[in-house]
Order: C-alpha cells, then sequence, then structure tokens
C-alpha cells in the first residue's frame, strides 16, 4: 500500500526514481535511438529475459512461466506491459544543451517525457524484471507513438500479438484524486479534410461563378448537425466529438473563390462513426481522411477486473474502471486482436508541457500494479 516503508518499498521508490532520471534525461524527440540503446541496455544487464530489437527501433523483452522441473509453459497466455519511448519536443526551458533537464522536487521528477511516458516505461521494466509471472510476460516500448503509432504497426505487422496488454499511459486522478484507474476503453482519433470547388468568377459579378466558400459553409452545416456517437464499455460510456477545426479559401477580395478547404477532428468511440461522408453529398464537395487513430474497447470484462483487483491491491484509494479521451497505442493492439486496458501514471494536464512532471509515488504505485497483474493474469 502506499503508506507502507518497509525496506523492500524503499529499494523500489530508488529504483524507480533513478531508471525514470536516467531514462527522461536522453533526448528522444528526433531520434529514439539512445532511449532505445539505455532500454535495451538495461533488460539485457538487470533481467533473465529475451531481449530483442527491431528494425524500427522498438525494444521487446519476454520471459515465461516454468513448471516444478523448470521447464517454460508453452501454452500459457502472455500479458505484454507496453510504453512508448518516444516524446513530443521539448519547450527551451526543458533543454540543457543536447540533453533535457530533470529536476526532482517535492516529491515530483519534472522533465520531458516524465509523465509521457518515461516514468511508466521505467515502472514497467522494473515490473518485469521483479515479477514471478503467472504468464508470458512481455515488455515492449515502442517509437513513433506521438506520430501515429508507426511502432506499435511495424510491430503488429512483425507479429506482436500478445493475449493481453496493459498500456502504461495515463490513467492517474480520473476518477478521483488520488488513485490510478483502470482504462477499459478511450476515443480514437479521425482527422479529415473537406475540399469545396465551385468556380472563379469577378466579385462584382458573383453570379457568373460557384462560390466553393458557399458550398464549403452547407458542409460545415453537415458536420454542425452530426450526431455525436457514443457506445459504453462495461457501463462506462465513452463519447465521441466532430468539430470543424479550420478552414482557408479565396485569393483575392474582389474574386469569387473556386476553392475551399475545411479541416475536421473527429474523436472516435469503438464500432460508431460520424456520417462524415453525408458532406460529398453537395455538389462539388469531396471528402478525404488524412489520419484515424483506432479506438480502443476491453474486450474481455474478466481481465479488466483482474488488472482493477491489482489495481485495488497497490494503493490505498478507490481505483475504478474508466474511460480515456485520448488516443494511445492501446488502439493499435485492440484491432489487430490483443485485449486491452490503459493503467499508467500519467494525470490529466501533465503531458505535453513546459512543465511536466510525474509523482515518484504513484510510479513506485504503478511498479506495483504491473507486477501484481504480472503475477494474476
Amino acid at each position: 500500500m502506499d503508506d507502507v516503508n518497509d525496506a523492500a518499498d524503499v529499494d523500489d521508490a530508488v529504483d524507480v526514481t533513478t531508471l525514470t532520471r536516467q531514462l527522461v534525461s536522453i533526448p528522444s524527440h528526433e531520434d529514439e535511438a539512445a532511449a532505445g540503446d539505455a532500454i535495451e541496455d538495461w533488460l539485457h544487464e538487470h533481467t533473465d529475459g529475451n531481449v530483442t530489437r527491431d528494425s524500427a527501433g522498438n525494444v521487446i523483452a519476454r520471459k515465461g512461466p516454468s513448471d516444478e522441473s523448470g521447464k517454460r509453459v508453452d501454452d500459457a497466455p502472455s500479458l505484454a506491459l507496453v510504453g512508448h519511448h518516444d516524446v513530443v519536443p521539448p519547450a527551451p526551458s526543458q533543454l540543457d544543451g543536447e540533453e533535457y533537464v530533470v529536476d526532482v522536487r517535492d516529491g515530483r521528477l519534472y522533465g520531458r517525457g516524465s509523465a509521457d511516458m518515461k516514468g511508466a516505461v521505467a515502472a514497467s521494466m522494473l515490473a518485469f524484471r521483479d515479477a514471478d509471472p503467472s504468464c508470458e510476460l512481455v515488455f515492449a516500448s515502442f517509437v513513433g507513438e506521438e506520430i501515429g503509432g508507426t511502432g506499435a504497426r511495424t510491430a503488429i505487422e512483425n507479429g506482436f500479438a500478445p493475449d493481453y496488454a496493459i498500456v502504461a499511459e495515463g490513467s492517474t486522478n480520473y476518477s478521483k484524486p488520488g488513485v490510478t484507474d483502470v482504462v477499459v476503453a478511450h476515443k480514437g482519433r479521425r482527422a479529415s479534410t473537406i475540399v469545396a470547388r465551385g468556380s472563379a468568377a469577378h466579385a462584382s459579378e458573383p453570379e457568373a461563378g460557384e462560390n466553393a466558400i458557399y458550398r464549403a459553409s452547407d458542409a460545415i452545416d453537415v458536420v454542425r448537425e452530426l450526431e455525436f456517437p457514443e457506445v459504453d464499455v462495461f457501463g462506462e460510456n465513452l463519447r465521441g466529438t466532430v468539430a470543424v477545426t479550420g478552414i482557408d479559401g479565396g485569393t483575392a477580395w474582389n474574386v469569387i473563390p473556386d476553392e475551399c478547404e475545411i479541416t475536421v477532428d473527429e474523436r472516435t468511440v469503438p464500432g460508431v462513426r460520424a456520417e462524415l461522408e453525408r458532406v460529398e453529398q453537395i455538389e462539388g464537395v469531396e471528402w478525404t481522411v488524412d489520419q484515424d487513430l483506432p479506438p480502443m474497447n476491453c474486450d474481455d470484462e474478466a481481465f479488466a477486473d483482474t488488472v482493477l483487483q491489482a489495481a485495488i491491491d497497490a494503493q490505498d484509494g478507490e481505483p475504478e474502471l474508466v474511460t480515456k479521451p485520448h488516443a494511445t497505442d492501446a488502439g493499435w493492439l485492440a484491432q489487430a486482436g490483443t485485449t486491452c486496458v490503459v493503467c499508467g501514471a500519467s494525470e490529466p494536464g501533465e503531458a505535453h508541457t513546459k512543465s511536466e512532471s510525474v509523482g515518484i509515488d504513484v510510479l513506485e504505485r504503478c511498479y506495483r500494479i504491473y507486477r501484481n497483474a504480472a503475477e494474476s493474469v
């Protein structure tokens, strides 16, 4: 529990703080190789797992249960602890030359990637090291999560297919302050472009052309009237959104425009999409999907309950099953057939900020959750 201060807990606190500091200090917003090297080297040195590095730079390690004779149990289910070691670009205040600034004060560790999500990666590495798993235990840290899940997609294409996964993105303080919850569903993101085309004319004779901005306005009205999709997962409601986020058209004040472009941000939910294709019923209007990050929903309530129990046993608070508004690599894994939940240290409002930080006590809590889960699945 969080208030227990025996020698083992002290050792774990030292480990998770030291390892998180090491990982956070390594730049990984343009090139993840050095951070991947550090993770790979640590796993080789400190664990008995089979550690590999794929062509994309993903670091994956595996170990499994054995019977009384020491023979590996091949038909055991597999559980992956999943993170990513790329980060978004740091603010100037988070850089010291070529290294990231790392600061520990008042029980929190500050630095780019501390919350999203090298702290949880460190907790996962330690849990992988220490767990006596009842399943095949897999550790995976992917590249390219911040640019659309390129690392996860490569791993999946190369056969990465655990039965279960705990994706260590943020789930702390979702249901209430002071707890780390278990996310059973999250939104995806579909980014679209709507292009309206007409024909140019002199603005003094507007009837001589077809105003693309007017056609775009009609398309915007269609988007505005769309119903937001929603779905329930184990009693938790997840509601999507659709919003026009940009418009660009026209070349001069005295020219009827022949083209206008609209951008649309849609937060998707599992199994349901907004009917954006309806805009193409308007003459001269085309709709194109530019990015489609999949949503996630856990398809096994027993697994969700197992991880929730692991979270309950790891903390004094009362964690709950919750939903999350942000897309993660869990979407790609779930789409490929892995049963997923999300559980991690980052709190709402911490990721991608110039003051990004994570609670050291929360990292210790996550370590216990991951280890508990690995020994329970």
